[in-house]
């Protein structure tokens, strides 16, 4: 096999340290190698630069393992080096001998011969928007089970909030839970502090609050609304901060939220996972690969066999499962109708990762094209084949028993 990289090195990032394996062919065809260890430690990953600077190294190929190759890939990207940060699925080794050095020794032949596939790496801009959507996405996980929580405590008191209101934790369920902390225990008073649409349910709420809620359960309440009010201005200063890294995007954001179900918190998601260049796809079936929304595929001896959706940016498919579950609540719109048509013959699950397929797609040829989303509207299947819609619903209903004569309606001028 031809070597494509003379001059290469290959890293098996560990937390302490990484062992460097630095690959240099001969003139006479032959292959040096050679194994080191370095520290993890800024002042020692420099002194791995400048090393891999002396070996005149032009490719550097590590593994993605954990975080611990960000310090490794931050302080060299600088150096002139093509780095590579490789998925270590796509680059695991045989085991049975299996070493860190081994490890490292097998990585360098890899990029070596060009075998090493990239991993997307975004810019230092794009790196610290990411840092901050997935704080929040963390905090606002965090700020839910503390509600949970404070549910619990509740019921564990008699208190049977949640069972009336649509929410544990809204303005009125607030005022009375902290009235409730504050030695309130008279359920009428509790249940007159309800609001707008809450008082039609005034009878009810004055059953749910008589329970046992004691000091204990006060204190505990407490607790519980100092973390959730603590979360929630944690949550609101990331979400200034988002907006202000986000401003020299706002055209792609303005352009991708004309998409049904892309929000504004989703398309801060999307940009901050996708660095907002879509270009680095080539095709928008990469794209939906990369996102972990595209078909896996299993064939052997000339058979298709069940595969499950590829495993892809976790964040991103997180926050498109969202949006195609927002989109999926409406009739009015192309991909609900497409979620409804595929969720009858293949299930919920699979209309689900197909819609957010769909969605992406869109994105990819939006970003390409600069055009807005173009809604098809609700009734397109039934527009593109007329003629099988009606015949089905015929067979339907005569399979219920019923004649059918069609008129013609005239068309409205």
């Amino acid at each position: 096999m031809d070597v494509v990289h003379a001059r290469c090195a290959a890293l098996d990032v560990s937390k302490r340290d990484a062992k460097v394996c630095v690959r240099l062919a001969q003139p006479d065809g032959g292959v040096q190698e050679r194994v080191t260890t370095w520290g993890a430690m800024t002042r020692q990953i420099m002194e791995l630069r400048e090393h891999l600077i002396a070996q005149q190294v032009t490719r550097v190929v590590m593994e993605a393992t954990g975080d611990y190759w960000k310090p490794f890939y931050y302080l060299l990207e600088d150096a002139g080096f093509e780095l590579v940060l490789a998925n270590a699925a796509q680059v695991k080794a045989m085991p049975g001998r299996k070493s860190d050095v081994s490890d490292a020794r097998w990585l360098a032949d890899l990029a070596a011969h060009g075998l090493v596939r990239a991993s997307f790496v975004p810019p230092p801009p794009i790196r610290e928007l990411r840092d901050l959507t997935r704080t929040r996405a963390a905090l606002t996980r965090d700020r839910a089970r503390a509600i949970t929580r404070l549910e619990k405590l509740l019921e564990d008191a008699g208190i049977k909030i949640s069972s009336v209101a649509s929410q544990t934790l809204t303005v009125s369920t607030r005022e009375m839970i902290e009235a409730l902390i504050a030695g309130q225990r008279d359920p009428k008073v509790l249940a007159e502090m309800a609001k707008t649409r809450l008082r039609a349910k005034i009878p009810q709420l004055q059953e749910a609050l008589i329970g046992r809620f004691n000091d204990h359960h006060a204190f505990l309440a407490r607790t519980h609304l100092a973390m959730i009010d603590e979360l929630d201005r944690a949550i609101d200063q990331l979400e200034e901060r988002i907006e202000v890294m986000v401003e020299p995007f706002r055209t792609f954001l303005d352009l991708i939220t004309t998409i049904p179900g892309i929000s504004t918190t989703v398309a801060e998601v999307v940009l901050a996972e996708t660095g907002g260049d879509l270009s680095v796809f080539p095709t928008p079936e990469q794209f939906c690969s990369w996102a972990g929304v595209a078909p896996g595929k299993n064939q052997s001896a000339g058979r298709t066999k069940p595969a499950r959706a590829r495993p892809g940016d976790r964040h991103l498919k997180a926050a498109m499962g969202i949006a195609a579950m927002a989109v999926t609540r409406a009739n009015t719109t192309y991909l609900a109708a497409r979620y409804r048509r595929i969720a009858v013959r293949r299930g919920p699950m699979r209309a689900m990762v197909a819609t957010q397929r769909a969605m992406l797609t869109a994105m990819w040829h939006m970003a390409h094209t600069g055009e807005l989303y173009h809604e098809l509207g609700p009734d397109h299947y039934a527009r593109r084949r007329p003629t099988y819609i009606k015949n089905r619903a015929i067979r339907q209903l005569e399979t219920l028993g019923f004649g059918v004569t069609l008129t013609e309606l005239p068309q409205a001028s």
